[in-house]
């Protein structure tokens, strides 16, 4: 089955009144997709998207947005549209499969490094740290294979620290990954579409 990851920011006033009005005006159809007490739960989420739409769980994210896949048929581009228009906007995709569980391993070993457990909600610095981690990573990679990147170069300077974890983690297995298709462009369309923002990341697999 093929895998994606998304990638989504928010804008909390566009939450605050189009998604809080749009939840008061079609409450019957969006009692359907939520589980246990359905009423207790709509209320929670109201209260949660006019206060900080970033404060929702996960399930009730994806409880959200599989409502609207339902009410714009599927048409995913119309979906993602509805969304943004309501504060919530999937701005990144990574597909397929391999290429998800390769973010995912960097991820992983950058967790560990860091001593930071993401789970499925990033703060925006700390993203970023994590982004130029995987920069200079697959950064690396590319440079082996004879193919240089500028924001590789730019970035390199001003965080050692990162380059040289990058360097002893891409040293340890270097046959491997040369061998294997590169996520370069991931990371660093990533790092542009967020170096500015400053609310939440969220990341989710397929809904």
């Amino acid at each position: 089955m093929a895998e994606e990851l998304y990638f989504i920011k928010t804008n909390l006033v566009a939450a605050k009144i189009n998604l809080y009005n749009k939840l008061c005006r079609e409450e019957d159809t969006v009692l359907e997709f939520l589980k246990d007490d359905k009423k207790t739960s709509l209320e929670l989420i109201k209260k949660k998207v006019l206060e900080n739409v970033e404060s929702l769980s996960k399930e009730e994210l994806l409880n959200l947005i599989n409502w609207f896949k339902t009410k714009y048929n599927s048409d995913f581009e119309e979906v993602k549209t509805q969304l943004f228009i309501h504060g919530i906007d999937v701005f990144y995709e990574i597909s397929p499969s391999f290429n998800v569980e390769k973010f995912q391993q960097i991820l992983s070993d950058y967790e560990k490094y860091s001593q930071n457990s993401f789970k499925y909600k990033f703060d925006s610095e700390k993203f970023n740290q994590f982004l130029i981690y995987g920069i200079f990573f697959t950064g690396l990679i590319d440079r082996e294979n004879g193919q240089e990147n500028f924001l590789f170069n730019f970035l390199k300077s001003d965080y050692q620290n990162l380059y040289s974890f990058a360097e002893n983690e891409f040293n340890e297995r270097k046959s491997d990954l040369l061998l294997q298709p590169n996520i370069y462009n991931c990371f660093s369309d990533l790092y542009d579409g967020t170096k500015f923002y400053k609310g939440s990341i969220i990341e989710l697999h397929d809904f």
